[in-house]
């Protein structure tokens, strides 16, 4: 997040789109709740679905599943075409804006109707609402980007941002929800293919200098690794051998399962570290037993990029070592010497060589956690980014184009899947799905979706349906639900049995490499009936 979790409630007008946020970061979403239940502050809340937030709502918006670059670019256009952009803002602190306004042009409110179905004066409002605050947060999900233009999405939420002055301020923001958690700990600390910790690209001459040096060591590559998606289609041809997953499910979570498994059935070897044994655990020729968040010490990172101390509270089973002694063991084995002694001699190497995270230490974030880039040791940390200026100096408008998703509707697939969470049941159900209260309050997967469409499909409230897309077919139970428009249907993807990414589409966002999970075409029938 470029602000901090606080600075919601300090906002005038609250955006949000593609999160569930009640559902999926409750706490935060209680913050948005008080904000315009008490505070008064307008909230725009744009989703496929008619989400619980959308209650508490000044104005919402439905968009058809991949519209979202459209509507973003139709919101421009209405603050431009009204004058109701931060002139002195744009003319002092940014750079592209005559390319972005060019390429906004044609998303009128009529065009981006046709698009998205948002009807064009709800547009207009919404755009006015947002442009008339004097502070205005965005937040955003994974809804935004998880699509194949989830980048450029994320890019135009910025052009929307700065078109009104809303980066570098309190109460603003383009702030991203993280999807699980430590997923911003893990990316900070270069558990991404193309970068060191702190995102210092390794291609770059100097960070791979830096990093050798610190190593005691030659040669690092300079060409970035490949992505978790990129590796399936590397077994598959057999250019990836062997894999080792760490807390991760892939044989639930990643996009078009059955080309995945294929893909893990063609490894040499598979080892997976986990708390239980996952689908993807029962998979391996290794399992490495692990400890949990409460058996071991360390640090996690929030949404708000706040570094917070992790301490052991209970004892793990006996004879399990904590992740990085693993690691270091295996690496040791390998013939590569890592004699660290505690997590926190690896914290200690991290601040060493990592600008964004100099000051920090385990003494300094003792009681309280502290947000970076926290440079040097008496630096109070960063609450909030581009005060003042830009990190790059100026911020950069993009010209955005509306692309439509990899796959859209037909006569043979006539729904758009869109898919997520639900309250009860986190990620691949790994933790959740093993709580007898949390399995009595969501047993099994369902299948939400208008009682328009249900009654044109013959479907009825309860009964089993067979959801089948172009890449394969599950059952789940038919939810009728008001909280769905016509033509689009809902599957949370926490039930292995039943699994939603069965379904769903790997085609990748170009840039991020993420996998086009909220929407792709399915048609839907009565389990017996329906064709697999």
């Amino acid at each position: 997040m470029t602000n901090p979790i606080s600075d919601i409630e300090k906002a005038d007008v609250i955006l949000v789109t593609g999160s569930n946020t009640t559902e999926t970061h409750p706490v935060i979403s209680s913050a948005i709740k008080r904000a315009a239940k008490f505070g008064g502050k307008g909230l725009i809340v744009i989703d496929p679905r008619e989400i619980t937030l959308k209650q508490y709502a000044t104005l919402k918006m439905a968009p058809r599943p991949g519209g979202d670059i459209a509507w973003i670019n139709g919101m421009i256009h209405v603050i431009l075409k009204e004058g109701l952009q931060a002139k002195e803002y744009i003319l002092d602190r940014t750079e592209g804006f005559d390319a972005m306004a060019e390429a906004v042009a044609p998303f009128t409110p009529e065009y981006v109707e046709k698009i998205t179905g948002i009807p064009g004066n709800t547009l207009v409002e919404a755009a006015r609402l947002y442009a008339g605050a004097e502070k205005g947060s965005i937040l955003y999900c994974m809804g935004i980007t998880q699509h194949i233009n989830g980048t450029n999405a994320v890019k135009s939420l910025a052009n929307l941002a700065m078109v009104c002055g809303n980066l570098g301020i309190e109460g603003g923001g383009v702030n991203p929800l993280r999807g699980q958690n430590n997923v911003q700990g893990a990316c900070d600390m270069g558990g991404l293919p193309d970068v060191y910790p702190g995102y210092r690209k390794v291609h770059d001459e100097s960070h791979a200098q830096t990093m050798e040096k610190a190593w005691g060591v030659t040669g690092l590559s300079r060409t970035p690794g490949i992505t978790a998606t990129d590796m399936v289609d590397a077994a598959i041809d057999g250019t990836l051998k062997a894999l080792y997953v760490i807390g991760e499910n892939p044989l639930v979570s990643e996009a078009d399962l059955n080309h995945t498994e294929k893909g893990f059935h063609n490894l040499e070897f598979l080892v997976v570290q986990d708390i239980f044994m996952t689908e993807t655990a029962q998979a391996a020729n290794v399992v490495l037993p692990a400890l949990c968040f409460a058996e071991k010490e360390g640090t996690f990172t929030n949404t708000e990029r706040r570094v917070q101390r992790v301490r052991k509270a209970v004892d793990g089973p006996e004879g399990v070592p904590a992740d990085w002694e693993i690691v270091c063991d295996l690496a040791r084995r390998m013939g590569v010497p890592m004699e660290f002694k505690s997590a926190e001699a690896i914290f200690t190497e991290l601040a060493a060589v990592t600008p964004a995270f100099s000051g920090l230490s385990y003494k300094r974030i003792e009681k309280e956690g502290i947000p970076w880039p926290c440079p040097t040791a008496d630096h109070p940390g960063t609450p909030r980014l581009h005060v003042g200026s830009f990190a790059k100096g100026k911020g950069t408008f993009f010209p955005i184009e509306w692309t439509p998703p990899a796959e859209v509707t037909d006569a043979e697939y006539p729904l758009a899947l869109t898919t997520g969470r639900v309250l009860y049941h986190y990620h691949t159900g790994t933790m959740t799905r093993k709580s007898k209260g949390l399995n009595e309050r969501s047993p099994e997967c369902f299948v939400e979706m208008a009682g328009s469409d249900a009654k044109n499909l013959g479907l009825s409230d309860g009964t089993l349906a067979t959801v089948t897309s172009r890449r394969g077919n599950i059952k789940a139970r038919v939810k009728v639900s008001r909280r769905m428009h016509k033509g689009t249907v809902f599957i949370p993807f926490h039930f292995a049995e039943a699994a939603a990414n069965r379904l769903t589409n790997a085609k990748l966002d170009p840039d991020s490499k993420i996998p086009e999970f909220k929407v792709c075409a399915v048609r839907i029938g009565s389990a017996p009936e329906a064709r697999g």
